[in-house]
């Protein structure tokens, strides 16, 4: 057991990523390797559900392209992910938003919860 915890040490990346939740809208710079050329595409949808805890722990983002929903699961520990930008924080009820996969148009919107940061 011990020679998996050194294994997935060895394997993490330790970047520091925002704290986002299911039904925030997010942005994620994914790099993408075409042979020799490596380029950055930006992927920008809802986070339907996170799960996995510690270098295991991955999240599902949900979007709409060309009417047809896409989803992508990203590892939280991946070295791909360049960076992960928070886009808008949703006000949600539950931890796995699947019902979104029948919604369409304004149905499918998530109301936006407001962040009061406090001053030290």
């Amino acid at each position: 057991m011990d020679l998996m915890k050194i294994a997935e040490q060895a394997f993490a990346t330790g970047k520091e990523l925002p704290e986002f939740f299911p039904g925030d809208t997010i942005t994620v710079a994914y790099r993408i390797k075409e042979g020799n050329k490596e380029r950055i595409q930006q992927y920008r949808g809802v986070v339907i559900k996170i799960n996995g805890h510690g270098l295991k722990k991955r999240f599902t983002v949900r979007k709409i392209s060309d009417n047809i929903g896409v989803e992508r699961i990203f590892p939280v520990e991946s070295p791909f992910i360049d960076s992960i930008t928070i886009n808008k924080h949703g006000k949600v009820r539950r931890a796995k938003l699947y019902y979104l996969r029948q919604l369409t148009g304004k149905k499918a919107r998530i109301k936006e919860r407001r962040i009061i940061k406090k001053e030290a």
